[in-house]
């Protein structure tokens, strides 16, 4: 990658007034908390989560049964977390992207690409329906390739795309093409996925989903815990510090946080990701890098950068670093690392030499729920009575709605198009217990920060990772 001309106290200094919280949840329209639940509480289905994952479970399920008696309890408030953290792009894959998905269910791919398509359109119906203003853009994404062994990748993958049939709306861009839409000096190539991609404000989603689900009579309690799961009679029973709700169908949609079914547990690890925002652009600063038409971005390499800009025309610039904690603890001070803002600063710069100077206003972090297969998982426990899905691995902002529709599928107990999947049917391998998660994830992580140095080569760990199915790509 090029180097920009700012000193690294330069760079540094375009930090000075950064503040330490989430872009997104920093305004002053982010809604009061519902009440705690104290007492007791009884419905026909419990949520327990009240993020993306949560709401869409609950709002569908007042959709398929307006009569249904449905609450949900959050530990914090709606969106706090992943939901309301992330950099706003709403993928239509469910599979963490068509490589992901080519190399894990191959016959089904096109299947789970319709599916994933239909999905997108679904979310951009529900939010016309219910009045969900969250900046809905669909304006597509671009991955790009920032090193000549990336051009040669993404051409792979998008011949893959066309053999199957699934190339329509993408288009492959070679270098001046892809700086016709957004002008760096890093940038190699592209492939230009127009319709499979939508920016949105995700705390805004958040927040509009659990409106809508208060105006559908969902009873949503938030600040509510759930500390147990046990059963009771012919249904569950869920303790919270207050009280107790008991549920005929319960929906667990904790993601990161503990399972509360204890056999889940192994099948995530947190990874702390991290994002910054710039100030707002002037209409110089945007014409100097040519972003007229608001896509998203990522590049291609194993270590990864994802950039958007947000409706008041900041830059928003995310990921490299991931930071597992060891014992898979979730740990409130890696929320923010300074050394990782600094690190993620400098790369901007890198990327857009002609913004020399622009300051950020916004750095924070947060915690991805990641699995084996880097794709989400489901399962039903207790006879049936309780549903889970987890394991999105930071592409959770379109498919948690599927992945909401396959708990109501589950809880409901008959098969559907979903429930079928082999996706949906199986599960991904767990991780190890310590010391050899730890060993092995920082091994990973090496290695893929020397695949990205050797032009893409995958050294004996990640060809052996790769035959194991354990999916660390990017």
């Amino acid at each position: 990658m090029a180097r920009s001309a700012m000193s690294s106290a330069d760079v540094l200094d375009t930090l000075a007034g950064v503040k330490p919280v989430p872009y997104w949840l920093d305004d002053p329209a982010r809604p009061a908390a519902e009440p705690a639940l104290t007492g007791g509480e009884q419905c026909d289905l419990l949520v327990v989560g009240g993020g993306y994952s949560g709401l869409w479970t609950a709002l569908g399920a007042k959709e398929r049964d307006p009569g249904r008696e449905v609450v949900l309890i959050e530990a914090r408030e709606a969106g706090w977390a992943a939901s309301g953290r992330n950099g706003g792009f709403c993928a239509a894959s469910l599979t963490h992207g068509f490589g992901n998905g080519l190399a894990r269910w191959p016959g089904e791919l096109p299947k789970l690409e319709e599916l994933g398509a239909r999905n997108l359109d679904e979310i951009e119906a529900a939010l016309a329906r219910h009045g969900i203003d969250c900046d809905f853009e669909r304006t597509g994404e671009i991955d790009v390739a920032t090193a000549p062994h990336q051009v040669d990748e993404l051409t792979e993958l998008y011949g893959e795309m066309s053999r199957l049939g699934l190339a329509d709306g993408v288009e492959l861009l070679d270098r001046d093409a892809v700086r016709e839409q957004v002008d760096s000096p890093t940038f190699h190539g592209g492939l230009h996925d127009r319709a499979g991609v939508a920016m949105l404000n995700p705390a805004k989603l958040a927040w509009g989903l659990k409106a809508a689900c208060l105006r559908l009579g969902v009873r949503v309690h938030e600040n509510t815990p759930a500390t147990a799961l046990v059963r009771h009679g012919a249904g569950m029973a869920v303790r919270t510090p207050y009280g107790r709700v008991l549920a005929r169908r319960v929906a667990l949609a904790t993601n990161v946080f503990p399972s509360l079914v204890k056999r889940v547990r192994p099948l995530t690890v947190p990874v702390y990701d991290y994002a910054l925002t710039t100030e707002p652009l002037t209409q110089d600063q945007l014409d100097a890098i040519g972003w007229k038409n608001r896509q998203g971005l990522g590049d291609a390499a194993n270590q990864f950068h994802y950039f958007r800009l947000t409706a008041d025309h900041r830059i928003l610039w995310g990921g490299y670093d991931a930071v597992y904690p060891y014992g898979g603890k979730l740990d409130a001070a890696l929320d923010h690392r300074p050394e990782t803002y600094a690190r993620l600063a400098g790369h901007f710069f890198d990327c857009f030499p002609q913004l020399a100077g622009l300051r950020f206003s916004h750095a924070w972090g947060g915690a991805i729920d990641t699995c084996s297969r880097f794709s989400a998982f489901f399962g039903t426990a207790h006879q049936g009575r309780v549903a889970y899905a987890a394991g999105y691995t930071g592409l959770g902002v379109g498919a948690t709605r599927f992945g909401a529709d396959v708990m109501l599928d589950l809880l409901a107990g008959e098969p559907t198009e979903r429930t079928c999947l082999e996706m949906v049917r199986t599960r991904p391998l767990p991780f190890p217990p310590e010391p050899f998660a730890w060993a092995g994830i920082g091994l990973t992580k090496w290695s893929l920060a020397r695949a990205d140095a050797h032009a893409g080569h995958r050294n004996l760990w990640l060809r052996t990772m790769d035959r194991l199915g354990l999916g660390f790509d990017s």
